[in-house]
């Protein structure tokens, strides 16, 4: 305190003088942002670069993986996030490796492993990181419930991490639904208790089976792929602890900023932004977007239906003949029966006509083909058959 005192009051040079002023200013504002100058004992520390305060109630999702708006970071800005704890025998250790690079970051806590150990949270609250809440029991089936069985995990999950607070402020209106499964009853619920609806914008997966070293490795080439983003990690596994120190060397060694993100009140108002920060796609001046116009609702069951079409809506079908020239008439629609049957026509054919054989005299060929086809006459009967001739008569002759 007296270094920072003694720092605002130096040798009235121009130099110190605008340098003093300059630190006084961001000593006032009152953010729980840590640089590394304030990092004592590591000065190679990452530290915290900016303070985001944010209005849940004016972007209510976010998260790129499953909304349309997240954080309005800057280029190579990461918030670190932590779910499911606190589990002392890697929560502890996932507080000093923050602690260590002045590092803050978002938890968020589950209801019955803060009624387990309240002291877990109150350690959240002492070090400055910003507490959410992950629901009450971790079920793994948001995206099916009800509204009647999302109230309970919301509400308990809020209220146990609450009672494990000394300062029930401290605990900011941030929710996370557990394993990203949303669901409508879950955000709707969330919305009417002004919670803002965090997922994620990219994955470490340090939750599967796999090894520190490729945590660290899916951190990195996911946040290198996006070139910023909201991190997501777990403060209840080995793995992350071992990853953890490696992944912040390596923002610092990249030049990644940490941002500390924290909810506005009446007394910290929202940091200032424009709509299009949050979207995670952004317009470009560049490329031109085409939109389809919006059509107006329109009420199809109190809507009147015209009549059935008449050929005579089509106009006049009889197209006067032209002056040199022989008028086609349009090949749709066809003219009406009754002016097709008045039409003239020829007799029809004496029924004589169709006699076969015919009643006039016929040619020789016509004749041979008469004959050919007229029926065959009647079989004649044929004689018996002789009587067989007996052996032994033979024999006597």
């Amino acid at each position: 305190m007296r270094d920072r005192r003694w720092a605002c009051v130096g040798r009235p040079t121009w130099l110190a003088v605008l340098l003093g002023t300059v630190a006084c200013f961001a000593s006032s504002v009152g953010s729980s942002a840590a640089p590394v100058a304030d990092c004592p004992g590591h000065p190679n520390a990452l530290g915290t670069s900016r303070v985001l305060v944010v209005d849940p109630r004016e972007h209510p999702r976010i998260g790129a993986m499953q909304y349309k708006e997240t954080l309005p970071l800057r280029d190579h800005e990461v918030v670190i996030t932590f779910d499911d704890g606190p589990l002392p025998k890697y929560s502890n250790q996932v507080l000093q490796i923050l602690a260590d690079q002045c590092v803050k970051a978002t938890f968020f806590t589950i209801g019955r492993q803060a009624k387990a150990d309240p002291e877990g949270v109150r350690k959240l609250a002492a070090a400055g990181h910003t507490i959410g809440t992950h629901s009450q029991n971790h079920p793994l089936s948001f995206n099916k419930m009800t509204l009647d069985q999302v109230k309970p995990e919301v509400d308990q999950g809020i209220a146990w991490t609450t009672a494990a607070l000394t300062d029930p402020s401290a605990l900011s209106p941030f929710f996370r639904v557990p394993g990203l499964l949303r669901g409508d009853a879950v955000e709707s619920y969330a919305a009417s208790l002004g919670l803002q609806l965090w997922s994620a914008d990219f994955l470490a997966d340090d939750w599967r089976n796999i090894s520190g070293a490729k945590v660290y490795e899916l951190a990195m080439k996911r946040l290198e792929a996006r070139g910023k983003g909201i991190l997501l990690l777990h403060d209840i596994h080995a793995r992350t602890v071992t990853a953890l120190p490696k992944i912040l060397a390596e923002l610092k060694a990249k030049n990644y900023r940490v941002v500390h993100v924290v909810a506005a009140t009446p007394d910290l108002p929202a940091t200032p932004t424009e709509p299009e920060d949050w979207l995670v796609h952004r317009p470009s001046d560049e490329t031109p977007v085409a939109h389809w116009p919006r059509i107006a609702p329109v009420d199809l069951a109190g809507a009147d239906t015209g009549a059935r079409a008449r050929l005579d809506d089509f106009g006049i079908l009889d197209v006067p003949a032209a002056v040199g020239r022989v008028a086609q008439k349009p090949a749709w629609p066809r003219p009406p029966l009754a002016r097709r049957l008045a039409a003239p026509a020829l007799a029809a054919p004496a029924s004589d006509l169709f006699a076969w054989p015919p009643v006039a005299p016929l040619s020789a060929q016509r004749r041979q083909l008469a004959r050919l086809e007229s029926p065959a006459p009647k079989a004649v009967a044929a004689k018996p058959a002789p009587r067989p001739v007996r052996l032994a008569s033979l024999r006597r002759r």
